[in-house]
C-alpha cells in the first residue's frame, strides 16, 4: 500500500534571552511571532498551515543569547524554505525602538524544525 509520510506539524518561537525583558513583554513578543509566522505559512505553506490548526497548533519556546545568533538562524530557516517571522518591537515600553526580539517558525514539519533548532534549550 503506498501511504504518504505523515508529519506532526509544529511552531517554534526562538526568544533573546540577553534582553531580560518581563513577562508580559515576553508573552507580548512570543505572541507576535506565533501570529506573523502563522499568516506566513498561510500563504507560502497552506497545507502545513491547516494541518497544523487540526492537529491542535503545537509551539515549542526556544532561548538563543544574541541577535546575531537569533539572525543566522533566520538566515538558515529562509535557506530551508521554512515560514519565518523576525519581530522586532516598536520601543513604546521597555526596549528600544526597532530591538529585534524573536523569531517565529513554522508551522512546518517537526524533523526539519528540529535540524534547525534542535540545539536551542528550552525557554
Amino acid at each position: 500500500m503506498n501511504r504518504r509520510k505523515i508529519h506532526r506539524l509544529k511552531q517554534v518561537i526562538v526568544v533573546r534571552s540577553d534582553l531580560k525583558m518581563g513577562k508580559g513583554k515576553l508573552a507580548a513578543q512570543v505572541a507576535h511571532a506565533s501570529i506573523s509566522a502563522a499568516e506566513e505559512a498561510m500563504t507560502r505553506s497552506e497545507r502545513w498551515y491547516r494541518d497544523w490548526k487540526v492537529e491542535g497548533q503545537a509551539k515549542i519556546i526556544l532561548k538563543i543569547g544574541s541577535e546575531a545568533e537569533l539572525k543566522e538562524l533566520l538566515r538558515r530557516a529562509r535557506a530551508m524554505h521554512l515560514p519565518a517571522a523576525l519581530i522586532q518591537d516598536r520601543g513604546l515600553t521597555q526596549l528600544e525602538p526597532g530591538t529585534t526580539t524573536c523569531l517565529g517558525l513554522g508551522p512546518a514539519p517537526d524533523d526539519l524544525l528540529d535540524k534547525l533548532t534542535g540545539n536551542l534549550k528550552l525557554l
